[in-house]
């Protein structure tokens, strides 16, 4: 699991799905991810990998009913105390805090809104790498919410974050950008569109060097592409997809990659 001794940065991106072997067969192909398996998780867990080293995981639900989704973990100091702030803020705890031995501690928290997170603790003391995410790497971390300004007042206790710019989307509100500070935001928080069955959630988006091939791969390998690919301020790329499984991700490219 990737390394963080900053506050409130996006660490690892796990996968929980009814199918893992499906999943790697189809991320493989439309991301170009590596795999490797992690060994001491005490039930099979495959990491995914770049050039860079790992930057998540996939392993099997271990709740049949619940559908397929990806979960961010976030860093921090302290998990214990974490927990028992986003508690006094309204978030209900999911999994308590638990060790993963020689890796760290972590917990699966629910925000007020209904949108599924984690923290982690590194037992290591070494940071991240740092710097622009690189292809395979998660790059944008996007909320869909019932009250966005709640949600940002929320994370921003919890974590630290800072508004960044803010785009007005007309009838969908909205879209305010945050950061760890007021210069490099990391992901945007919105309204969730009225007609958008799915309870709040987080979207979690991964580098890639052309957004039209991995749009093709997707269709290729079963997945289902739900918005894109299209062009957003500053020329960059995205598009919206769905795994085969159902789980929902979303791929960017930088306007020089495009």
């Amino acid at each position: 699991m990737a390394d963080s001794t900053a506050r409130g940065s996006f660490v690892w991106h796990e996968l929980m799905t009814m199918d893992p072997q499906a999943a790697i067969g189809f991320y493989t192909k439309v991301i170009g991810w590596g795999t490797e398996i992690f060994k001491d998780a005490g039930q099979p867990y495959t990491m995914w990998t770049t050039s860079g080293g790992p930057v998540g995981g996939v392993m099997q639900t271990q709740t049949p009913s619940a559908p397929p989704f990806w979960l961010g973990y976030i860093s921090s100091p302290d998990v214990d105390a974490t927990v028992k702030q986003a508690a006094g803020l309204g978030a209900t705890t999911h999994v308590p805090p638990t060790d993963i031995p020689n890796v760290g501690r972590f917990a699966v928290l629910i925000d007020p809104q209904g949108a599924a997170f984690a923290v982690f603790k590194s037992s290591s003391d070494q940071p991240d790498g740092g710097g622009l995410p690189k292809a395979g790497e998660f790059s944008w971390h996007e909320l869909l919410t019932t009250d966005p300004v709640a949600a940002f007042d929320f994370y921003q206790k919890l974590f630290g974050w800072v508004k960044t710019s803010s785009m007005d989307m007309g009838e969908m509100g909205e879209y305010q950008m945050f950061g760890l500070d007021a210069n490099t935001p990391f992901g945007g928080m919105m309204k969730k569109p009225a007609d958008m069955p799915a309870p709040p959630h987080w979207v979690h988006y991964v580098k890639v060097a052309d957004v039209n091939q991995a749009v093709e791969a997707t269709k290729a390998n079963g997945g289902q592409v739900l918005n894109g690919p299209m062009e957003v301020p500053g020329g960059d790329w995205i598009a919206n997809c769905m795994d085969p499984q159902g789980a929902t991700f979303s791929v960017h490219a930088t306007a020089a990659q495009q």
